[in-house]
């Protein structure tokens, strides 16, 4: 009941972070840059720093900690910076591949390398008994990825010559490839930083909380080379002023709290979801790839619900649940078998 208690935690944190995106739509007159900087604040410092709290034992505090172990800190904030980048190019593959298949690629690679890297550094045999559920697994998700990235494949070819070109007018396969395998393996330092910030654990912290200080760690790092490109952004295309429109700044601001508390959902849950899998180290290994799984499956819900997909031949539209499907059964794998 635990296990699946767990599991249900992490699909809920998906599915926010899935629905993250209705309220980016909201943000008005606002660059990417600002945006993105301003409801990064949120997701990477301020929720996950209430989340880090409360994993704090009574009488003691966060800094202590974080102290506890400095240099697995230090690791899990260098893991971030690198997993920021990850969240950078990433939307440079969808633009020079197109979303299918540059999501494909990015994700399909952050599961696997997000997932069997530890695994491998902690000396899991993949070939046998647990190891080899968990491989199985991720090739489940990887499969289930491509599945669905050729359904958004699918989708293109029905497009008039006009659309394709607008939606992939800077079309550059080497780039794009080169680019999705950098995002991919870069968005997958988020589980190494995880994994490095594990120790930081003191006596007294609820198990539950017990990787929310290490996701705060995680993020800060992330936050920061985020920040960096984007201030240079608002530097380069002087757009500082945008911040200053006092008729859109109220509801953006707000609208970035939301899309930030959403989005920051899908490790919270990450976490408190761990928390009822300690009895099984397959599913505590696997739960990243199962969380990165359920993003796409939701995102892809959405899509549905929001009739990205409407139009599309039926062919397209059985592909695409074929490829969800999978990803549902390579979530709740190690369940089954």
């Amino acid at each position: 009941m635990n296990t699946l208690t767990g599991l249900l935690v992490i699909a809920l944190g998906s599915f926010c972070q899935s629905s993250s995106y209705v309220p980016i739509n909201k943000v008005r007159q606002w660059s990417w840059e600002n945006f993105w900087l301003v409801q990064g604040i949120f997701a990477w410092i301020v929720f996950p720093l209430l989340g880090a709290m409360l994993s704090v034992p009574s009488g003691s505090s966060l800094m202590e900690i974080l102290s506890s172990d400095s240099l697995a800190a230090l690791k899990a904030m260098a893991f971030g910076s690198l997993w920021g980048v990850g969240g950078l190019t990433f939307g440079l593959s969808m633009r020079y591949l197109g979303v299918a298949m540059g999501q494909s690629l990015s994700l399909g690679l952050c599961a696997a390398v997000g997932t069997l890297l530890p695994a491998i550094v902690s000396k899991e045999d993949l070939f046998h008994g647990s190891g080899l559920i968990l491989l199985i697994g991720v090739c489940l998700t990887i499969a289930g990825i491509a599945v669905i990235g050729y359904a958004g494949a699918l989708r293109s070819k029905q497009m008039s010559d006009e659309d394709r070109a607008q939606a992939i007018k800077d079309f550059a396969l080497t780039k794009g490839l080169l680019i999705a395998v950098i995002s991919g393996v870069m968005s997958a330092c988020f589980s190494l930083g995880l994994e490095a910030g594990k120790t930081l654990q003191i006596e007294g912290m609820k198990p539950l909380f017990a990787a929310l200080p290490a996701t705060f760690m995680v993020t800060l790092g992330g936050f920061f080379t985020n920040a960096v490109y984007c201030l240079y952004k608002n530097f380069t295309n002087h757009i500082f002023g945008d911040y200053a429109d006092v008729k859109v700044l109220g509801g953006n601001v707000l609208f970035c709290a939301l899309a930030g508390v959403l989005w920051y959902s899908q490790f919270f849950g990450l976490s408190l979801g761990k928390g009822f899998l300690t009895a099984s180290d397959t599913l505590m290994i696997l739960s990243f790839c199962i969380l990165m799984a359920l993003n796409v499956v939701f995102s892809n819900v959405w899509g549905i619900i929001l009739k990205e997909w409407k139009g599309c031949s039926k062919k397209t539209i059985v592909v695409l649940i074929v490829g969800i499907v999978v990803l549902i059964i390579s979530s709740f794998l190690p369940q089954l078998v």
